[in-house]
């Protein structure tokens, strides 16, 4: 959600299986926005006999169109989907009608997000034939995909390890380009910095993330972002102790920066981190009106 302005424009093609590291190859979905920045990236992982699909991306027919030609005359052995937001995991049905491929990995939520999303309201949709639990596996000829249960951005949301590499495909918990918006009721500010401490103690040496390039330094990276997070803690606590107490009233003064059309997404990490402040007993509230404890 916070572009890192200072990084060099990110512009791979559109609608080409482009590889990016053996047994991996990025196609980019043309659905460019304020959250999604250059698109969603999906992702085929595996050789030329039997690969997988993560993140099939949005339900949208030239997309759909490229992951087939990039598939070729492959086998799906599984269609992936970190979780259900709609620029991620639409596509899922009509690939697998399309290849015969089943669909695995995270669960399907009940739920609606009542915040004002703008970039990924869920997809209702998704059903899939088999859900993915934490360590749970599944491969193919020479490769073998991991689930890593990250959540916080989503509670359903997983990554997955390329098992005999170092890779890891992280969906929305870690992007190459912004942090990534975390929306009570589903988004979980706690579970999200779990998350975060989680991947931290792994060995993984590449992100593959759903949206902007590649992250290679992998726990400085992470390390980043947790500061980042805490800062963003401190800076509404400091608010809080000069006065201010409604979020609307944080939010400007937090995010000088930032465009104001995102500030109603920012409203919802600023929720989220308040929520679990209020866990750690420091603040307290009364209807939209916060306090310190």
């Amino acid at each position: 959600m916070e572009a890192e302005t200072d990084k060099p424009p990110y512009a791979p093609p559109y609608g080409i299986a482009e590889p990016v590291a053996p047994f991996v190859r990025r196609v980019l979905a043309h659905n460019p926005s304020f959250f999604t920045y250059t698109g969603t990236q999906s992702y085929l992982v595996g050789t030329d006999r039997e690969l997988a699909v993560i993140d099939p991306g949005p339900d949208d027919a030239d997309h759909i169109a490229a992951l087939v030609e990039g598939i070729g005359q492959a086998k799906v052995v599984a269609i992936c989907c970190t979780h259900t937001h709609r620029d991620h995991s639409p596509a899922a049905a009509a690939l697998a009608q399309m290849t015969g491929a089943r669909v695995y990995g995270c669960s399907p939520l009940a739920m609606t997000d009542d915040g004002p999303r703008m970039d990924a309201s869920f997809d209702t949709s998704y059903q899939p034939d088999g859900v993915m639990s934490d360590g749970d596996a599944i491969g193919g000829d020479g490769w073998e995909l991991a689930a890593v249960h990250t959540p916080g951005h989503t509670s359903n949301h997983l990554c997955y390890a390329l098992n005999g590499s170092d890779a890891l495909f992280t969906g929305d918990h870690v992007m190459g380009w912004s942090t990534t918006v975390v929306s009570p009721p589903d988004g979980d500010m706690t579970a999200y910095m779990e998350s975060l401490s989680k991947l931290y103690e792994r060995t993984d040496e590449v992100y593959f993330p759903a949206h902007g390039p590649q992250v290679d330094k992998t726990r400085q990276f992470v390390r980043g972002m947790i500061g980042h997070r805490r800062q963003r803690e401190n800076q509404i606590v400091k608010h809080m102790q000069n006065g201010l107490s409604r979020i609307p009233e944080m939010v400007p003064q937090m995010y000088k920066g930032v465009d104001e059309r995102l500030w109603p997404a920012a409203e919802r990490s600023v929720l989220a981190h308040l929520i679990d402040l209020e866990r750690k007993g420091r603040v307290t509230r009364y209807e939209d009106e916060w306090s310190i404890a």
